[in-house]
């Protein structure tokens, strides 16, 4: 099964090179003659089913990405490793002007902070999870008093927005903001649909991005 997968992946590299290269040769050849100088750093989670490029519409050399189990930012000197790097180095060597946190619908980590046991034999993506413990208690007091809403879209948004609070404790960060040098948001994506909701702003409301 393993060969198998293996030979799927070699046959979709041939048609990259065969159909998709060929078409979009200039742009390569560009992309590969200058250093990059992406506007954006997007942060989003690891799930297979998030395509950032496609989302955003974006090309080579235009958007920074990073990503991870539950798209969370570690508060700085908590967990300083890949992403606290990866920020420092997109706003300090890169220059970008904006930074986007993206959740998902669907999203296997919100789930798995409304249930612990379900990754009880994964030590490490438990420890990882601990990134989100403040958005879970706020999504389950604002769902006690509106339960109409969706608790796993409700905590998806809070985890957005506690991200978005970790990412200000991050020096490079919050020197460019207060430079005027760079803007953040936050961003829920509708796998089904398509559907983007943003905060922006400094808001902490999700709204429809419109068509």
């Amino acid at each position: 099964m393993a060969d198998e997968v293996l030979e799927q992946l070699k046959a979709g590299v041939r048609r990259f090179q065969t159909q998709v290269y060929p078409q979009r040769a200039e742009m390569y050849a560009q992309a590969a003659s200058e250093p990059q100088k992406p506007h954006t750093l997007f942060i989003t989670c690891a799930d297979s089913r998030i395509d950032p490029n496609e989302i955003t519409s974006t090309g080579p050399g235009e958007v920074f990405v990073t990503r991870n189990i539950g798209n969370m930012v570690p508060a700085y000197g908590e967990m300083l490793g890949g992403v606290s790097a990866v920020i420092e180095f997109a706003v300090g060597g890169l220059g970008v002007k904006h930074i986007a946190i993206c959740g998902h619908s669907d999203c296997g980590a919100m789930k798995a902070l409304m249930d612990p046991e379900s990754v009880a034999k994964m030590p490490s993506v438990r420890n990882w999870l601990k990134n989100a413990h403040a958005a879970l208690s706020v999504a389950e007091t604002l769902h006690e008093r509106m339960p109409e809403r969706d608790l796993v879209q409700e905590l998806t948004e809070q985890n957005v927005l506690q991200q978005l609070g970790h990412l200000k404790t991050h020096p490079s960060v919050a020197a460019a903001m207060a430079a005027g040098e760079l803007t953040l948001s936050g961003w829920v994506y509708e796998i089904g649909s398509g559907a983007v909701r943003m905060a922006a702003d400094g808001s902490h409301v999700f709204k429809p991005l419109e068509t």
